[in-house]
């Protein structure tokens, strides 16, 4: 079982704000002490999440207006056990920038056949509502795994 868990996309304002909340909402309803927390390859640092995040993660009586962008960094990396990323080529944009990290990283859809969850940043409502509903289903699965 692991006790800290890391949820990484691109800017750190959209997917992994979205990863980080339903984990959240998956420890607290399973009873799981996990440490949990996003960050972003290339994010937009102190930025909120994307006002698109926050009135979809709003509607599920989940709060993310406190949320703030963070840099994934190799100090931050090493704090967590598990790393959870929204696209194959963010396992390796990970492994590439701290290569200590090589077996913690994980695709989210991973056990949804390795599903990649799209970037809906600046696209449309419907993109937003697909990544969402994509974000909160591969929670659920790891959820067995956690």
């Amino acid at each position: 079982m692991f006790k800290s868990v890391l949820v990484v996309c691109v800017g750190n304002i959209c997917r992994s704000p979205m990863g980080e909340a339903f984990l959240k909402q998956l420890c607290q309803e399973k009873k799981m002490d996990m440490s949990i927390a996003s960050a972003g390859i290339g994010a937009l640092v102190g930025h909120a999440a994307d006002k698109h995040v926050i009135d979809l993660m709003q509607h599920r009586n989940i709060d993310v207006t406190e949320h703030h962008a963070q840099q994934l960094t190799e100090s931050l990396a090493m704090q967590y056990e598990l790393m959870l990323v929204m696209e194959k080529g963010h396992v390796q944009a990970v492994n590439q920038m701290i290569p200590q990290t090589r077996g913690r990283v994980h695709l989210l859809g991973k056990w949804n056949q390795n599903e990649e969850i799209p970037d809906p940043y600046q696209k449309s409502d419907a993109h937003f509502v697909a990544a969402l509903s994509a974000i909160e289903r591969n929670i659920q699965l790891w959820g067995k795994y956690l």
